[in-house]
């Protein structure tokens, strides 16, 4: 199940840097419903929608995030993956690896299209990361297929340029 809320940007639109995020609601390696706008005001957010589950890339980038986790923690951040994996698949990959942050399940990529993510040579979901701020704005977005280990490096350096990220 995924409920979309409030957005009017059509499902070909791309968010940019400064939009609001738009709200979305989708179960997690545990079976609860996360809701994105639950952490406004609480929380900096990086979202990375990610292709599938167990494969060398993605495995190596939810690594990556994993062995940084308290640094994110640190500055005032939650880490939220997204794949259109299931919640089984999710649950499982969360467990081998020990993945202490939140995996989303976007069966139907839903909210990966409402975020205006582009699939590579059309056939691969693609790797994408967002920087969202305490007051639920985009502040950053960064692609790159082939580098998974390079989203935890340029999230790391702009939540840290990002001062309210850190304030309680």
């Amino acid at each position: 199940m995924v409920l979309v809320l409030g957005s009017n940007k059509s499902s070909k639109s791309k968010v940019r840097v400064g939009d609001l995020a738009p709200d979305f609601t989708l179960p997690s390696q545990w079976g609860e419903m996360i809701n994105l706008s639950d952490f406004r005001g609480k929380n900096c957010v990086v979202l990375y929608f990610y292709p599938k589950d167990e494969t060398r890339g993605c495995t190596a980038e939810a690594c990556a995030f994993r062995d940084s986790y308290e640094v994110f923690k640190e500055v005032g951040a939650e880490v939220i993956g997204i794949s259109s994996d299931s919640i089984e698949s999710h649950s499982k990959f969360a467990l081998h690896h020990k993945l202490p942050f939140i995996l989303l399940s976007d069966e139907g990529s839903k909210v990966r299209k409402l975020y205006g993510v582009s699939s590579t040579l059309k056939l691969i979901p693609g790797r994408w990361t967002y920087i969202i701020d305490k007051k639920g704005v985009i502040r950053y977005i960064f692609s790159s297929q082939f580098r998974p280990s390079k989203h935890v490096k340029e999230a790391l350096q702009v939540l840290k340029d990002i001062p309210e990220c850190g304030e309680s």
